[in-house]
Formats: C-alpha cells, sequence, structure tokens
C-alpha cells in the first residue's frame, strides 16, 4: 500500500487560494476514481475537486472555512501501489487532526457523492448535494441539543419536514440543523426526539415544552457563500458613503396595464410582474444620468460610465443572497427581460449559474416583494454606484382632484455612492424612474 497526496489545482484565473466550503468525504472513507473529495471556493463560484485515484481516505488537508493555496495538500489517500508519497508504512498519518472539531460539525452539510468529474468543475454558488451519505458520513457527531437562532431567523426546512414537526409538536426554531446550509432534516427529528424534547402526543398535547427555559449556544462559523457577503457587505459600507432617497409611486395605472397585458398575452409570451417594467423605466432614465449606471474604482480614482445597462436582480437563495445579472437590459422587451429573470433566478437557487452570470453588474435592483416593508435602505453592490430598492405594494387613500379615492402606491427606497451621485441628480433619477411607472405609455414610446 502507497500513499497518494492530492494537491490543491490551479484553478487558472489568477487564483492563488480557496476556501475550503464542504468535504465530501471523511477520514476512513473508501472512494473512487473521479469521486467528488471537496467544494471548494474562488471569489464567486464552487468547484468540485475530484479524486484522480481510488483509495481510503487518511487525513483531510484543512479544516471547512480555512483557506488553502494552490499547491497545498488538500487530502491523503492510501493507495494500492506506491503512490506519489511512499508507502503507508514510511508515512505517519493523523487523521483526526486534520480537521477541528468545529468544522467536524459544519461539514454536517456536505455529503460524499460519485460524480463523473475528471476535472475541477466550476458551478456558481449556492451548491448543495442531495446524494445520500456514505455509511462513514459526518452525521455520526452529535447535533446540540438544541438550537437557538436570532430573532426573525427562519429555520430551514422542507415541506414534509416542517409538517412531520407540526405533526410532533416540535418548534423546528429550536431544532438544530445538520442538512446543506443548516437545513432541518427528518434525522435532525429524531434526534431532537431522543433527547427528551418535542411532544410525543401531537400537537399542542401534554407535555408543551414552548415555554420552557432554553440552555446552550451554538457556535456557526461564517464560511462560504455567507463569509464572501459578509465580506462584500462590509467592504461596500466601509468604502461607500451611501445615501438613501425614498419615494411614493403611485403604481395604479401601471399595475391596470399589467393585468390587462396579462389577460391578452400572458398565456402567449408569459405573464408579467411589475420587474421588467420597473428594469425598463430604469434603463430609459439612465440614458438622461450616466454617471448612475457606472461603476467606481477608488483606489484608482476613475468612475466607468457604460453604455449598455447589465442590470443586477438580487436574488434570495437558501446559502444566501447573490445578484444574477441581466445582461443588456437596453436591448431587452418586458417579455425577454422577465424570462431572463427568471432563467437567473432558476439557476442561482440550483446552483448553476456560471461566474459570468454573477458578475458585470452597473446597477442593481433589490426587492423583497411582499416584505419589502414601507422603506428601506439598500446597500450598494460595490463597485456599483446605485441600487434601486422596491418596497411592497399597499392600497392607500389619496386625494386626487379633490377627491378621496383608493391608490395603489409604492416606495421606492434607493441608494447612492454620494462621492459619484449627487443628491438632486439621484432624486431627479428617482423622479423620471416614477414618471415611466406612473404614465406607462412612456416605457412604449421613444
Amino acid at each position: 500500500m502507497g500513499i497518494h497526496v492530492i494537491k490543491m489545482p490551479d484553478l487558472g484565473e489568477g487564483i492563488a487560494e480557496v476556501e475550503v466550503v464542504a468535504w465530501r468525504v471523511q477520514p476512513g472513507d473508501t472512494v473512487l476514481e473521479d469521486q467528488i473529495l471537496a467544494d471548494v471556493m474562488t471569489d464567486k463560484a464552487t468547484v468540485e475537486i475530484p479524486s484522480p485515484v481510488a483509495g481510503t481516505v487518511l487525513a483531510l488537508g484543512g479544516a471547512l472555512g480555512e483557506a488553502l493555496a494552490v499547491g497545498a495538500e488538500l487530502i491523503r489517500l492510501e493507495v494500492e501501489g506506491a503512490g506519489n508519497a511512499g508507502t503507508s508504512k514510511a508515512v505517519a498519518v493523523q487523521p483526526a487532526a486534520a480537521v477541528a472539531p468545529a468544522a467536524a460539525k459544519a461539514s454536517q452539510a456536505a455529503s460524499a457523492a460519485v460524480a463523473p468529474a475528471p476535472a475541477p468543475q466550476a458551478v456558481a454558488v449556492p451548491t448543495t448535494h442531495a446524494a445520500p451519505a456514505p455509511a462513514k458520513s459526518a452525521r455520526t457527531a452529535v447535533a446540540p441539543s438544541r438550537a437557538t437562532r436570532e430573532p426573525g431567523e427562519k429555520p430551514l426546512a422542507s415541506p414534509a419536514v416542517r409538517q412531520r414537526a407540526w405533526d410532533l409538536g416540535i418548534e423546528l426554531q429550536y431544532v438544530f440543523g445538520t442538512g446543506p446550509a443548516g437545513h432541518i432534516t427528518h434525522a435532525d427529528l429524531d434526534g431532537y426526539l431522543a433527547r427528551g424534547n418535542g411532544r410525543a402526543c401531537g400537537h399542542g398535547g401534554a407535555g408543551d415544552n414552548r415555554y420552557a427555559e432554553l440552555q446552550g449556544e451554538q457556535a456557526v462559523p461564517v464560511i462560504g457563500l455567507r463569509r464572501k457577503i459578509a465580506q462584500k457587505m462590509q467592504e461596500a459600507k466601509r468604502r461607500i458613503p451611501h445615501f438613501t432617497y425614498v419615494e411614493e409611486v403611485d403604481v395604479t395605472e401601471i399595475e391596470a396595464l399589467r393585468t390587462q397585458i396579462n389577460m391578452r398575452w400572458g398565456e402567449e409570451r408569459g405573464r408579467l410582474t411589475l420587474l421588467p417594467l420597473l428594469m425598463r423605466a430604469v434603463v430609459l432614465s439612465v440614458r438622461s444620468f450616466p454617471q448612475i449606471n457606472a461603476t467606481f474604482d477608488d483606489e484608482a480614482g476613475i468612475v466607468t460610465r457604460f453604455n449598455p445597462v447589465h442590470i443586477g436582480i438580487a436574488t434570495q437563495t437558501e446559502a444566501g443572497l447573490i445578484v444574477p445579472v441581466v445582461r443588456n437590459a437596453e436591448a431587452r422587451d418586458p417579455w425577454a427581460s422577465a424570462a431572463e429573470v427568471a432563467r437567473l433566478a432558476e439557476a442561482a437557487r440550483s446552483g448553476k449559474a456560471t461566474r459570468e452570470e454573477l458578475s458585470g453588474s452597473t446597477i442593481t435592483i433589490t426587492s423583497l416583494g411582499v416584505l419589502g416593508g414601507i422603506v428601506s435602505t439598500p446597500v450598494i453592490n460595490h463597485p456599483e454606484v446605485a441600487i434601486v430598492g422596491v418596497n411592497r405594494i399597499v392600497q392607500r387613500p389619496m386625494i386626487r382632484d379633490g377627491a378621496v379615492v383608493a391608490r395603489k402606491m409604492m416606495n421606492l427606497s434607493s441608494s447612492f455612492d454620494h462621492r459619484v451621485v449627487d443628491g438632486m441628480h439621484a432624486a431627479e433619477f428617482v423622479q423620471m424612474i416614477r414618471g415611466y411607472l406612473e404614465c406607462p405609455a412612456t416605457l412604449f414610446v421613444e
């Protein structure tokens, strides 16, 4: 038997180091040739690292969240033959010491899967793995007895798990999730009950523990996409002097137009939401304000204004917020924009978006839909200089021509980089968008 050391490959594009975001195997596991060993994250993409040989895992090269340089040891296998690092008798191996205890818990999010991948394959974040875990999976680690979450933080679970938890009388808020990105699984429910929690007689029965005192805490490592989001938001707030301008918009007419369009062409061309119409309003408005469709390199002191309008659409995924990009929005009609937004959102949520689809935006739109609230203060997508935030639509009494009438109203909460965009220009830009939305026929008149 020999030792085969697999090193971090050169992933190209000048990448010097990557972050380990998931181990698909653990010490003692048997792996096949081309089986995926680990997921590593570059700037925006997750890359799967396959095994070039078959063997048994002896040691992992680092903990989850650790940055490994290109050429560093990724994993060590015991293989048939001489291997590339001598024989197993000549090499001392410490499998357990290669991974920190905290990382071992976090590695429960990764399952071993066999995939025909002869070389590193770049896929966009977030990456989820639904393949069943091997017999020696890291799920054998003991999860904390109770999970605590921040107020308003929603536990992640499938509808089937939620229904079973309801039937068992289990509050998911207090269950520690061992699935990908902290998802709660059926096994987590079983473990929760085995530790004496929950109610055996169903929801609302005897033994109600909804008001029981809670103990313990969990240290959750900020790694992978969540770390990238944290770094990007911190960088944006640290480097960009934000100011936010809020204006209300009467969307009664454009909602009526949208309804008519969907009734007439919805089945044939697809149903429109407000978003593609707002995208068109942004495209038309930046023609008058080119300094807003721009990026700012503050180190070089250069503002780059763009003729094409590449609109980033902030998209919530299970792993976190990412921003796929609708390129050349100026060349798309509302149906083409809607189709592209839907395609990119699906690619982002399934982890299939490419690096090119997740970069290169010149201005961003963000919306929380029905949860959009009254006012928000969106963070600019650095190095852009503006972001348009959409708040929810509510029906309110308004005075028109001296009469009180019901109108559909929506606020736009937009943030700007004050180094590049003056307050007056930001206000005029938002007012122009408002004009297009309140008189929607102008969206189609050049």
